[in-house]
């Protein structure tokens, strides 16, 4: 049976970390706080535990989860390489709500799905998933509930969808539900080239643009919608149901008895969460502008 640890409590702590510890030396998953949404978290180094996390959220390995770290010295190790706007980027934003998209460091033994060579990396600002963090070293992350469904803003959340998958979740209270802001700088390197946003969330444009200026790619105007053609309603999402997760003195959790708090939140990645903006499943579907998203099929070198 699932069980939740309450972080608040020190015995529930203690025990909650030492459990989640060890089910990520054993390749399994677990469900965790960060400042955005609840994330289930693998080994990001080993495969079947990635393939585990992905099983539990019913996600291919076309839609490969980001890796939260620890502290900006990770960066350097899995990353190929780090542009100055980057460490910018991450001096200003980290730890906080900004997934930054670099060229993996070609020589790493992974297997996170379909990820092009590249890797979305983000340190979380929430005390719990670092202090784990710190002892596991990297861990691939996804929002802590099913493909389609809303992204958990509370452990409960997170056993409602994924009670039958995971064993250990660690109840930091409520997350802050703003999705980290996802930006592209995979095509940067030491001769030029701009980064991308491509997912804005918790960083604004604005903050960005008043931190790296002209070394932002500008938003390009879509065209304009056909008057006649009307957008469809955005369907309601499903809410969250009881599971009856039991915390670990026993008594039920009150959380148990009533529906998700929020079920209308848009699943986030990294961050957890959330995931690569190309992947995200949004509310409501729209074609995917292949041109935004295709990396070039032989990437430049990128020296370190």
């Amino acid at each position: 049976m699932a069980r939740i640890y309450d972080c608040s409590v020190d015995t529930d702590l203690l025990t909650g970390m030492r459990l989640a510890r060890q089910a990520v030396g054993r390749g399994e998953v677990v469900v965790i706080p960060t400042d955005t949404v609840y994330g289930i978290g693998a080994d990001a180094f080993n495969p079947d535990a990635v393939q585990r996390l992905l099983d539990a959220k019913g996600r291919g390995r076309d839609a490969p989860p980001p890796v939260l770290i620890p502290g900006q010295s990770t960066l350097d190790a899995l990353a190929d390489f780090v542009p100055d706007v980057v460490r910018r980027l991450v001096d200003e934003f980290w730890p906080g709500g900004l997934t930054v998209i670099l060229v993996a460091q070609p020589s790493l033994v992974w297997d996170l799905g379909e990820t092009r060579g590249t890797v979305a990396l983000r340190m979380p600002a929430n005390s719990y998933a670092l202090e784990l963090l710190a002892e596991t070293g990297p861990l691939a992350v996804s929002s802590a509930n099913k493909t389609g469904q809303p992204a958990a803003a509370t452990a409960q959340e997170a056993v409602d969808q994924l009670g039958g998958s995971v064993d250990v979740f660690l109840d930091g209270g409520a997350a802050g539900g703003a999705a980290s802001t996802i930006v592209d700088a995979s095509r940067v390197t030491q001769s030029g080239g701009r980064v991308r946003i491509v997912r804005e969330g918790a960083i604004t444009r604005a903050q960005i643009q008043q931190l790296i200026g002209d070394e932002l790619e500008p938003v390009v105007a879509a065209p304009a919608e056909p008057e006649e053609q009307t957008v469809p309603d955005e369907p309601e999402a499903p809410r969250g149901t009881a599971s009856g997760a039991e915390r670990v003195d026993g008594s039920a959790d009150p959380a148990a008895a009533t529906p998700a708090a929020d079920a209308t939140a848009p699943e986030a990645t990294t961050d957890a969460g959330p995931t690569y903006p190309e992947f995200v499943e949004p509310a409501d579907p729209a074609p995917a502008d292949p041109a935004a998203t295709e990396p070039p099929a032989d990437p430049p070198a990128h020296p370190r």
